[in-house]
Formats: structure tokens, sequence, C-alpha cells
């Protein structure tokens, strides 16, 4: 069984959308992510550097919602989740991008996609065959 690290609530502005309107004026857009580890060897070492340091990944996370504009929350998500499996600890992830403010016509607190990635297997060893 693995560990999960949480962040809930990052927010940040950013410009996505299908809606001139929504380019123009940008929004709010709120970000959870779970970053599955296992925790032990970190644990054990007390070391930062086999884990997943959550203020970087917070950062990691703001830079996505920021840059470039995108149509679709699920290519935010999806864009989201790659940069958090760059992080060698990281073994799967479930994020869940929330667009408060999406232009829908009917009252309504929260309109958002989750999705779950997880690390490609590595490519086995030829000579030996492990992985």
């Amino acid at each position: 069984m693995n560990d999960t690290i949480r962040l809930v609530g990052v927010r940040a502005r950013g410009h996505h959308g299908v809606f001139d309107h929504e380019r123009a004026d940008g929004q709010d857009f709120v970000v959870d992510v779970a970053v599955e580890v296992d925790a032990r060897a970190a644990a054990g070492s007390d070391d930062l550097d086999r884990t997943v340091h959550y203020g970087v990944l917070a950062e990691q996370v703001v830079a996505e919602i920021e840059r470039d504009p995108v149509d679709l929350i699920e290519t935010l998500a999806e864009r989201i989740a790659a940069a958090v499996l760059t992080h060698r600890a990281a073994l799967a992830t479930e994020v869940t991008v929330h667009k408060p403010q999406a232009p829908i016509t009917v009252p309504f607190t929260d309109v958002s996609i989750t999705i779950r990635r997880e690390r490609a297997a590595e490519p086995a060893d030829e000579r030996t065959g492990a992985a």
C-alpha cells in the first residue's frame, strides 16, 4: 500500500476556456493533488530528497495554471499530472481541477475534473530482463 501526500485548494488565475472572455479576463482555478509515494525511505532517513517536496509541487501547480491557455480543464489536469510525475518519488497522482467561475447559465457551486495517472513502468533491462 502506498502513502499519499495531498495538496488541497491550490489557487491561481488562469486564462483557460473556450470563450474569448475567459481567455481575455481569466478566472480562478483551484487544484487538489494527491501524490502516491512510498514514504518509508524518506521517513527512515529524514531526507527530503527521497520524497516529493510539497512546496515545490505547489509552485509547479500554480505555474501550470498560469502558463499558456488551453480550452479544456481536462487538458490542464493532464499537464498538472505530468508535472507531478516528474518527481522521482511520485508513483501515481490524482489531480482535480475546479473551475468555480465556469460560464454556466444556472446556479452551481463548482465544475471539476478528476484524473488519475501512474508513472510508466521502467523498461526492462534487455541483458537481465530486470526492470
